[in-house]
This record gives C-alpha cells, structure tokens and sequence, in this order.
C-alpha cells in the first residue's frame, strides 16, 4: 500500500557537476566523467533506498538536462547551430539545438546506467525519458516543416530506446511530458498517439509524468499568474483515462491543482507528488500522510503511488535527502493509519 518513488531527477555531487543548478557544467572530463556518472548514479540508489523509497531511479545522474540527455544521442540533431526559442508556449526562452536531418539513434542512450544500477539494486527501477510531445517544443525544426510528423519521428527512437531497457531489466518506463498542460487542445489530438508510438510493444509498467515544471523563477512566476485554482489537466485528464498509460504522476502538495480532477484519470494508478520540489521547506511525515488522506477521497488508495511533484535536480543535495526521507516516513505513516 502507498509504494513510493521519485518523478526522476535527483541533485548531483558537486564534484560531477555544479550544484544547485538545472542545467550544471560537468565538473569532470573523459574517462573521469564516465566513471563519475556511475559512482553518482550508485549514490543516487543509495539515497532513495536509505530513504525507503520502494520504485528507485537512477536520479538522472548520467544527464546534463533530461531532454538534451536523449537529444545527444540522435542523429539528425546540429547542437553547434543553437538558436533562441520561445518553449512551452513561450513562457521562458530557452537556446536549443536544431533538427537538420533524419532522425536516428547513434546507439543505446541509457544501456550503461540503466545495467549499472539494476546490478546494484534489488528494488523496482524506473528509468525516465522525455516525451515526445515535449521534445517536439524544444528543439528547432529545419527539416521535417511539421511538428507532430517529427514528434512521431521521435516517439520512434524513444520506443527504440523502451524496448532495450525493458530488456535491461527496467520495471517502469516514465515518460515526461511538461507540455502536455501547455498545449491542451492537441494533447488528445497527437500527444497521446505519439506517447502510444513510443509505448509500443512495451510490456513492463508505462507512465507519465506531467507538471507545472521544476522549482525555478520562471515556472514559479508563470505558476502565480494562473490564479486559485490550475484547471488545466480537466481538459486532458479525459484522454489520459483512455490511453493505454498505465500511471499519470502529478503534483498534489502545495498544488493548486483541485485534487478531485483526479477522479478524471479512473482506472490509471496516479503517483501523486506529496514532495514539494519549489521549496527547501522539509515536509513531516504527518502533512505528507495528510495529502495522501486527501487524495483518497478521489482515488482509490490501491492505486496512490507517492512521489515527488516534480524533479529534484536544481535542489540543494541535503535539502533531497531530507526530502526523500520524509516521504518514506510518510508513506509509512499513511500505511499504519489507512492499510
């Protein structure tokens, strides 16, 4: 009852990259660097496991940004002709890299953590990739002339990469999808069938993962004008319901998102952040048990995953661990009182 998990990223050592930061500069080179990305990701397992957590990940540890992570790998793709571009419908600008060609994988992209961490954990392990959707918004197009063509261009390579780490013994395949409450109106209309191009043939456990972003100054600004109450998931919670995801993951603590919209993905288990990631404020394990007291009014508490609103990458490592702590204690605690 009440397993628990992470939305995915969790923060660096500083000595690979630059703490407290989302998009850090690696701190070490070569072969240094390689063998730096498996000593954190182990490190990353540690926490998560010291913490309780029950689903682990592998904390992104190996990326630099949990897009341009999976985009290093894909052909087609010129990251020395960078251009200026309004993302998620312009709320912030961003510098990103161009689609030139074809697109294709140049090899595995996550083989080596992915087998690294499963040798060294014998919990469920989660592996995250960007979806399609939201890479479509984060890269400049200079070849397809059709932005749903080439968002299922790309929900082909990304169930290229599903499959094989399904085969490496990954129990959860996330896809994040932060446009999807940016461009309601096509989510049902392309969004969901490119997550389903990119499921395809999966037999291991499919989610995705969806928010209002991490806990920066521009997400933080554009969240405080939306008023109240954020009732944008009302719009595709419809069609997530009848997709063939088999997990949504939202944010729920100090969310303004009404919780009973929930009630609209019926029949999907819902891993609900009861972790807030835009504050070094560390939640109790009562106010955790709280949330997750509130959210059984609307979902049925066998399908109540509890996790984090969002990534954790930007934040203080101490200020995570804490964090992290606290959501195990409080899913512990929500066990003894609701089981």
């Amino acid at each position: 009852m009440f397993p628990t998990t992470v939305a995915g990223s969790l923060p660096k050592p500083s000595w690979l990259a630059e703490p407290d930061k989302l998009w850090p500069q690696w701190r070490l080179s070569g072969a240094d660097l390689e063998a730096g990305k498996l000593d954190a990701t182990l490190l990353a397992i540690k926490m998560q496991e010291d913490a309780g957590i029950d689903i682990v990940s592998d904390g992104e540890q190996s990326r630099q940004h949990f897009v341009h992570g999976f985009l290093e790998f894909v052909e087609g793709i010129d990251f020395g002709n960078k251009v200026e571009m309004g993302i998620r419908g312009d709320r912030y600008k961003a510098m990103v890299p161009t689609v030139t060609g074809e697109l294709g994988l140049k090899g595995r992209v996550h083989q080596t953590e992915a087998r690294h961490a499963r040798a060294h954990t014998k919990r469920k392990f989660k592996i995250t990739l960007p979806g399609p959707m939201t890479i479509a918004d984060t890269v400049a197009d200079r070849c397809y002339g059709d932005k749903i063509k080439m968002a299922m261009a790309f929900a082909g390579l990304l169930n290229q990469e599903a499959r094989a780490l399904e085969a490496d013994g990954v129990d959860v395949v996330q896809f994040d999808e932060p446009a999807f409450n940016v461009f309601m109106d096509e989510v049902p209309e392309w969004g969901i069938p490119a997550l389903h191009r990119a499921i395809e043939g999966l037999k291991c456990t499919t989610a995705v993962h969806i928010c209002y972003g991490y806990g920066i100054k521009a997400n933080i600004d554009w969240k405080n004008s939306l008023g109240s109450e954020w009732r944008q998931y009302e719009l595709i919670f419809p069609a997530l319901a009848k997709s063939k995801i088999q997990q949504v993951s939202i944010e729920a603590i100090h969310s303004r998102v009404p919780l009973k919209l929930m009630r609209l993905l019926e029949g999907k288990d819902v891993l609900v952040g009861v972790i807030d990631v835009a504050s070094d404020n560390i939640e109790t394990p009562d106010e955790i048990m709280s949330v997750i007291k509130d959210v059984m009014e609307h979902v049925p508490k066998e399908r109540i995953v509890c996790c984090t609103n969002c990534g954790m990458a930007p934040m203080h490592r101490d200020v995570a661990a804490a964090k992290l702590d606290a959501l195990g204690k409080g899913a512990a605690l929500a066990r003894q009182q609701f089981s």
